[in-house]
């Protein structure tokens, strides 16, 4: 199978990615999309608008000679901006080296600037309006809720954490599992609007926090001057709790007194509040675990069709993207060998996803809760310390975000170790002192 018929199902950011590395390699590639074509239209309303690109996704972008571009459409945000209850600020930076930082990129924009490069290519189409039902392994049809039959030789599905190419091979696939595990917190988009001339109505470079333990808002900045904001917040309250969640907040009298009550400073500048909350769905947040990932050397799963995560670790399109980019490494090393290709694929990337899902978790609490508890500010505050002094130290947040070298699953056993012992000497040098970064240092090393 030299010249295999290749179809794409999904043509967002991992599919759209995917199609351009795959006709560099001369292959021709159709993608089927269930949407419209955004670039003629407009983006769904309550899907983010923005995500954060990193040096996962920007060494990928950069295979395919897109980084420089995508990165001059991008804001950078150097570090986390903690929003108190009384207004306060706190940035905890995200490294202490120059030139680390995320970026808040549009989502809409870097799909249709995937999509446009991948046009560019010979022997690509896209097929728009055209929902995957079903796939059929033994004739290697994909069907759609159009009518429409498609047969390819290899189907590879980007068509996300619902993905109907993962439905059916669970059902025609003996021995397949998979598994969606929900979190109790959902999370509405609202928006922050840019104030008069474009201007930036809350610090432009950082992603804004606003902890509250229980539930939390965050907030990223857009080239027009406008901030995504997204709430999380529990779907439902426990029982004769007097906790907030989404089902509380059925008018703009309780919504008003909510924001009045938990993010004072925000409200003001969210003259919208009310139409944006009753308007946008409630989203939910979900983990997807499968296995296998592939079958019979014909179809193979990526991306969030895959192994979808909660967001809080800004990690899900990188991770999706450096998906891409082993897979083309594995053409490269395996040429046409199919199934050694996709057997090789999973075992590389199986493991580093479960690292990255459950760091995505990890993070949610991390931000929800220890953000705002001094303690973890030391550490954050030793650890850019100890990044500014030391050129082999990486918190584990940088490993994950800033280092593409290193896989997930090494990054989370050793981002676990320093934290553990960091936490420890900030715990023990107690408020008001400094923990000494070179005993920091030689015991990071000695782990």
């Amino acid at each position: 199978m030299t010249d295999p018929k290749i179809s794409i199902v999904g043509a967002g950011l991992a599919g759209s990615l995917l199609s351009i590395y795959l006709a560099k390699r001369g292959f021709a590639v159709d993608l089927f999309e269930a949407r419209s074509d955004m670039r003629i239209g407009e983006a769904a309303r309550g899907r983010s608008i923005n995500m954060a690109l990193s040096d996962r996704g920007i060494a990928a972008l950069r295979e395919v000679g897109m980084d420089e571009y995508m990165l001059d459409h991008a804001i950078p945000m150097h570090g986390r901006l903690i929003h108190t209850p009384a207004g306060d600020t706190k940035l905890l930076p995200y490294s202490g080296r120059k030139g680390e930082y995320i970026n808040s990129i549009s989502r809409a924009g870097l799909n249709a600037a995937l999509m446009t490069e991948a046009e560019k290519h010979d022997g690509v189409s896209f097929f728009f309006k055209e929902q995957c039902a079903a796939y059929d392994l033994s004739s290697s049809e994909l069907e759609f809720a159009s009518g429409k039959k498609a047969r390819s030789s290899l189907v590879f599905a980007a068509d996300g954490a619902g993905s109907a190419l993962r439905q059916s091979l669970a059902k025609e696939v003996d021995g397949f599992a998979s598994h969606s595990d929900f979190l109790e917190h959902g999370y509405k988009e609202l928006v922050i609007p840019p104030g008069e001339g474009g201007k930036f109505l809350i610090e432009k470079n950082a992603l804004h926090i606003w902890p509250r333990h229980k539930f939390m808002m965050i907030a990223l900045p857009n080239l027009d001057g406008s901030f995504t904001c997204t709430l999380f917040l529990a779907l439902k309250a426990a029982e004769n709790s007097d906790e907030p969640s989404f089902e509380k907040l059925t008018d703009e009298a309780a919504l008003t007194d909510f924001f009045a009550r938990e993010f004072a400073d925000a409200l003001p500048l969210m003259p919208t509040l009310a139409e944006d909350f009753f308007s946008n769905p409630t989203g939910t947040l979900g983990t997807v675990d499968c296995s296998p990932w592939h079958a019979d050397g014909r179809v193979l799963l990526l991306g969030d069709a895959a192994h979808a995560m909660v967001p809080f670790y800004g990690q899900g399109m990188n991770c999706a993207f450096e998906d891409v980019r082993t897979l083309d490494g594995l053409i490269e090393t395996h040429g046409s060998e199919w199934s050694s290709i996709f057997e090789a694929f999973e075992q590389e990337r199986k493991p580093n996803a479960a690292a990255i899902q459950t760091m995505a978790i990890e993070n949610f609490y991390e931000m929800r809760d220890k953000v705002a508890d001094p303690v973890f500010q030391r550490k954050r505050e030793l650890e850019t310390r100890l990044e500014q002094t030391y050129e082999d130290y990486f918190s584990k947040y940088s490993m994950v975000t800033f280092r593409e070298d290193l896989p997930y699953a090494e990054a989370r056993r050793r981002g676990n170790l320093q934290d553990e012992l960091l936490m420890r000497l900030c715990s023990e040098a107690g408020e008001g002192h400094t923990v000494d970064a070179a005993t920091a240092i030689e015991l990071v090393r000695s782990l």
